[in-house]
């Protein structure tokens, strides 16, 4: 049987031997190439891109799939009618293309975490734009920085972990599950997801649409999950990334609604909602694939996996989440008409150890009492700075800090950088921002008076806050003799923190399905009183945190006793240190007495027997 030849080296004969080889460019694997599922109209779409158009007649009266392409030889082409040589090497040539395109050159990252990280070269190009580099100067933790001295990671660095874990779990299911039918689209579209689901972040990251936007602009509502889908628009327009796109096989606008459909979820609609699926980019056999980036069905997915890793080897704190286990186990199955992640039966465990690592990270790092009145500074000193800062956008127009999420090229020039440029600016009016910084940088912060719960979580709003505030002032102790120090609704400041596993009070495990061993088809839920009587009862708390401005002596004592006060009247529970700050107040209190729980516990059982007894006797 004759030898199959690659296209090119169909054309060369024995005297062109002495020429010295072209680099030959690995084949692609059948079963992972995307032009395999090619049909007659797409191959002949693909001549027309080439510019062969002339000669689609005869590849459609052939019938020539994307399946043929492979096995064309520079014969068979000449079989077809293609007698002039020109015609035929402009064919090959086009083709050589398409397996290039299949098996492009991966360039290497050497990251930390990860190690040695294959990033695909449209990756590549997005990275290599001022849009993404700008993620370089934006810290991944925000004003943890302050408290934290490894924690001097970037978005950018976390970005790239997320696109290279978003391309392992998506190729794990491919080979794992190949009646899925992933595609080579599938997966770069996934890794783009991955790479840009956090273009949209701020100065200091969650400090920025948390804190400073919902104060300078409190009439609009607005995530750095939607300047994602803006900056990423604003990516592909200004670096011409479109025709590129479709050089390595995507197909627009297709995928673009697809990446960006990953990041932020459904497009909103005025449409009733129903069980209609609410995706564009991808039929509904492929609900999975949204599973990945952004999950909003259970919340694990790659982006925790990545920020859990690389958070905790530039925090200092121990990591008990290994990603590495949870991709030896996925696999999709259905449930309810829909094909979704699950993993095996055994790893429940180690899910809830994943979401109390969630919970322990925000309570030891990202909610830090210290951290959170430095962004709470640096928020004070953004508004009032804001109208000062003149950025240049589009068409030359100038935007404010708040104004220039309005507009992706004055928004590109939005990074932490403004700390530096305020605190070293001689203008008159940055000067109380300028103070400001400089409080922080010389660690004259506001103090913490401490911390404390209401017995229910409730609805938090500004003008609840500045309730607080203010009653916190008419907090004047009950008993004992006080200095005289006044103290007025502004020197206080009230931080809500709501902690949860991630579902707020619903407990996420509930959302996961799983499959056992004998049966890895079958998908079935696991309820907490299955897994162990050990796990939490709840799943959310509201802290509420008061810190006060004035830092001498006198009036921090005074503010420490309004504080507790201010507790009792509303019926909050104890400081912890309560009992030191303010131990004439305390035992004034019905329900902060310091009786063992333990005690508590044993003398309401022996209650309740006691009273068992006397129901025997009376009975008999």
């Amino acid at each position: 049987m004759e030898s199959r030849k690659r296209p090119l080296e169909a054309v060369l004969t024995a005297d062109d031997s002495f020429k010295t080889p072209e680099k030959r460019v690995s084949e692609p694997r059948l079963q992972e190439s995307e032009y395999m599922r090619w049909g007659v109209e797409q191959t002949c779409r693909y001549l027309r891109a080439e510019g062969l158009g002339d000669l689609e007649d005869k590849f459609r009266a052939q019938k020539i799939t994307g399946v043929g392409l492979w096995y064309l030889r520079d014969a068979d082409l000449e079989e077809m009618g293609l007698q002039c040589l020109g015609d035929r090497l402009r064919v090959q040539h086009s083709l050589r293309k398409l397996w290039q395109i299949e098996a492009p050159p991966n360039k290497v990252f050497n990251d930390p975490i990860h190690g040695h990280v294959e990033v695909h070269p449209l990756l590549i190009r997005i990275i290599d734009t001022p849009q993404f580099q700008r993620l370089r100067n934006i810290k991944q933790l925000g004003g943890a920085y302050f408290v934290f001295p490894g924690a001097s990671h970037n978005r950018f660095e976390h970005s790239i972990g997320v696109g290279y874990l978003a391309g392992r779990l998506v190729q794990a299911l491919n080979q794992r599950q190949p009646e899925l039918l992933i595609s080579r689209r599938d997966i770069l579209c996934v890794q783009i997801a991955g790479l840009c689901h956090d273009l949209g972040h701020g100065p200091f990251s969650h400090m920025f649409d948390g804190m400073f936007i919902p104060k300078a602009r409190p009439g609009i509502t607005w995530k750095h999950e939607k300047a994602s889908l803006e900056m990423f628009d604003h990516l592909v327009a200004e670096n011409g990334l479109k025709p590129v796109m479709e050089q390595h096989g995507l197909v627009l606008p297709e995928d673009l609604i697809f990446i960006k459909e990953q990041i932020a979820g459904p497009p909103v609609t005025d449409a009733a909602p129903g069980p209609k699926w609410p995706y564009k980019g991808r039929p509904e056999d492929k609900s999975f694939l949204y599973e990945i980036v952004a999950n909003k069905r259970n919340g694990i997915d790659v982006d925790k996996w990545d920020y859990f890793a690389r958070d905790c080897y530039h925090l200092g704190i121990q990591n008990n989440f290994d990603y590495r286990r949870f991709l030896k186990f996925a696999r999709v199955c259905e449930v309810d008409g829909q094909k979704h992640i699950c993993t095996r039966d055994k790893e429940v465990n180690n899910l809830y150890d994943m979401f109390h690592m969630r919970n322990c990270l925000h309570r030891r790092a990202y909610q830090h009492k210290v951290g959170n009145i430095i962004e709470t500074m640096i928020t004070e000193a953004f508004l009032k700075a804001d109208e000062h800062i003149q950025i240049q956008g589009s068409g030359g127009k100038m935007f404010t800090l708040s104004s220039a999420i309005d507009d992706m090229e004055a928004y590109t020039k939005l990074t932490d950088n403004v700390f530096e440029q305020i605190l070293n600016s001689s203008s008159a009016v940055l000067k109380d921002s300028r103070e400001i910084l400089r409080n922080i940088v010389c660690r004259r912060l506001y103090k913490c008076l401490g911390q404390t719960q209401a017995d229910k979580p409730m609805r938090v709003t500004r003008e609840r806050i500045q309730s607080w505030e203010a009653s916190l002032a008419r907090s004047v102790p009950q008993s004992g003799a006080q200095d005289v120090v006044s103290l007025q609704p502004e020197d206080f400041i009230v931080n809500v923190i709501d902690m949860d596993y991630g579902m707020k009070e619903k407990n996420p495990i509930n959302s996961v399905r799983f499959y056992c061993k004998d049966d890895p088809n079958k998908a079935i839920q696991i309820r907490k009183n299955q897994v162990s009587k050990l796990l939490p009862e709840q799943f959310a708390e509201q802290l509420i945190r008061v810190y006060c401005k004035k830092t001498d002596g006198r009036s921090l004592e005074a503010a420490k006793k309004h504080f507790v006060q201010w507790c009792m009247n509303e019926n909050f529970s104890k400081p912890q240190d309560g009992d030191i700050i303010a131990p004439e107040l305390t035992p004034l209190k019905d329900g902060w007495s310091n009786r063992d729980e333990d005690d508590e516990g044993r003398e309401v059982k022996r209650a309740l027997v006691n009273g068992q007894e006397k129901a025997k006797t009376k009975l008999f």
